[in-house]
Parts: structure tokens; C-alpha cells; sequence
């Protein structure tokens, strides 16, 4: 129970500084690459964003790469993520999860991408298109390793290559994650930190802004277990550069580890606000098993944010 105390406390001693540094001038519009705050996966979406200390999938490459060091070293993991965003845009990620014999931990490849339909090329005296077209996208493909040094307590880091185009224009930087996780011992209680995108200014023509480098801290815990029934509460603060602090509330009902129902709530974004999903789990071969899930977030006056994953555990 000193355990379980300890950690409330100390995600509890955050709420202060963080209400306060919510007062301070949000930045808003100042950093470049804000594909990079897209959250990755309908689990976590669903969960409302609150999934910095669950991170036990191949999502984790995302949320807090400490989290693949999780997953059965006798398995790897295939995950596919895609979201319809506003304004016509897809989202798309593929991560892939896997183990090397010999070498302690798991390791990770992941590959992100923001992209819309092709647009036609206007001008003042053609203002309805003059036969050509431009695109634009912004991409991140990233290695990950992690590692668990007791039966407690994890720890991984990310590289990312971040690409951005607009027309004929591109340019490039790197990024670094870094991520923690540790159980707590006290009813399935965990805690999970993660810094993501850590990295340098990408420069446009003659105008240079940096990416956003987010930090999140949260925690989970079981919050009812029966033989065939499972309740998972957790919640993240989050502190983006450009913007005030923020929370993330989230818990996932099981039951019989075949159908899972989700909900949450982001609070004190700009327009991501409820959220729910449904998730299956399911066999698929005699040593392969696979989920799908589902994911539904109301953006306000944007509309609503649909996202689709598959995963594969084989």
C-alpha cells in the first residue's frame, strides 16, 4: 500500500505545477511538425489519449517505447493504424515489433504518414485551376529499442527521420524518444514518462521553427478483475510547447478477453474532447492472434475523428 500511495502522490504533486504552468502564454502556431501530436492507434484513442503508462502493443512505438519490452519475447507484433482526419486527410502508421535471439529486449521499426488527395495548381487569372496539381505530406520513420532491467522496471528510446513536402519543396530532421515504465506492484498499478520528438529546427526557404517535443507522464491500474472481467483506469498529464497543459482520462472494460469497450476524454485541447471505440480479439492461425479495433473522437467544430487498427500477434 506504501507503494500505491507513493506513486499517487507523485503523479498528484504534478496537478499544482501543472495548473499553474497552464497559465502561462500558449504558443500557439511557433512549431513546425504538428503531424507529430496525431496519437497513433485506436486503443489509445479511445482510452482518450490516457496510454503513456498502458503502452503494452505495438502502439507503443507511438505512445512510450519503453512499453515494447512488454510484449511475449517469443512473439512479434504487426500493427496497422489508420485515421480519417479533417479536411479530407488520411493518417496512416505501420509499426512492427520484433525480438532478435541473443540480444536482450525488442527492438522496433515504425513508419508514419499525414497525406491528402493531389489539389489543383490556381492562379488570379485562372482561379478555378490551370491544369496542374501539387500534394503535400509529412512523414516519420523511426528504430526503436527497449529493454526491461527487473521484472518492474522498463526503459527505451526512438531515432525518427521526420520528413516534410509541399509541392516541389521538402526538408528533413531527426528526432529522439525516450520512455519509461514501471509497475508499481499494487493492483496492476503502473507508471509510465515519455519525452517524444526531441530533435532540431526544420528550416523552410528563409524561416526555421522547431518540432514539438512533448512530455507525458500517467498511470494505470486495474481497477476490477473477476475470472472472465478486467477494468482499466489511467490518466496522462502532458505538456506540449506550443500549448497549455493537458489531461487524459481513459478505461477499458474486457471481457473474456474477446471483447473490449473503451472510453475517455481529452480535456483542455483545442478541439479533441469525448472518446470511445470497441475492440476484438480473435485467432487466426494456430499461433497467431489479432485485434481489431475501433476508435471514435469528437473534434468539436472540426466534426469527428474516425481511426481503424488491425494488429498481429505472431
Amino acid at each position: 500500500m506504501r507503494k500505491w500511495f507513493a506513486a499517487v502522490g507523485l503523479v498528484g504533486a504534478l496537478v499544482p505545477s501543472l495548473a499553474l504552468s497552464a497559465q502561462i502564454f500558449d504558443k500557439v502556431g511557433t512549431f513546425d511538425g504538428q503531424f507529430l501530436k496525431i496519437t497513433v492507434g485506436a486503443r489509445g484513442a479511445a482510452m482518450g489519449g490516457a496510454f503513456v503508462a498502458v503502452a503494452d502493443d505495438a502502439t507503443a512505438l507511438f505512445w512510450n517505447s519503453a512499453g515494447i519490452a512488454r510484449i511475449d519475447p517469443d512473439k512479434s507484433e504487426l500493427s496497422l493504424n489508420h485515421a480519417n482526419w479533417p479536411a479530407d486527410l488520411s493518417f496512416d502508421e505501420v509499426g512492427y515489433v520484433f525480438h532478435m535471439k541473443k540480444i536482450p529486449g525488442a527492438f522496433g521499426l515504425h513508419a508514419t504518414a499525414l497525406s491528402m488527395q493531389p489539389m489543383e495548381e490556381t492562379t488570379s487569372y485562372q482561379p478555378d485551376g490551370d491544369g496542374n496539381t501539387f500534394d503535400a505530406g509529412d512523414m516519420e520513420f523511426g528504430l526503436s529499442y527497449a529493454r526491461s532491467f527487473t521484472d518492474k522496471f522498463s526503459a527505451g528510446g526512438s531515432a525518427n527521420l521526420i520528413h516534410e513536402g509541399l509541392a516541389d519543396l521538402s526538408e528533413q530532421t531527426i528526432s529522439f524518444d525516450l520512455g519509461t515504465l514501471y509497475d508499481v506492484g499494487t493492483a496492476g498499478m503502473k507508471i509510465g514518462m515519455a519525452i517524444s520528438n526531441m530533435g532540431s529546427e526544420i528550416q523552410w526557404i528563409d524561416r526555421s521553427a522547431r518540432i514539438p517535443a512533448i512530455f507525458r507522464v500517467g498511470t494505470s491500474a486495474t481497477l476490477y478483475s473477476a475470472e472472465n472481467q478486467k477494468l482499466i483506469g489511467a490518466f496522462d498529464f502532458s505538456h506540449p510547447p506550443d500549448n497549455a497543459e493537458r489531461m487524459n482520462f481513459g478505461v477499458e472494460y474486457s471481457f473474456h478477453k474477446y471483447l473490449f469497450i473503451r472510453g475517455g476524454y481529452n480535456y483542455h485541447y483545442d478541439s479533441d474532447g469525448v472518446a470511445g471505440g470497441v475492440g476484438f480479439h480473435f485467432p487466426v492461425s494456430v499461433a497467431g492472434m489479432a485485434d481489431m479495433d475501433y476508435a471514435y473522437t469528437d473534434m468539436g467544430d472540426l466534426g469527428a475523428a474516425h481511426r481503424f487498427s488491425l494488429r498481429f500477434q505472431f
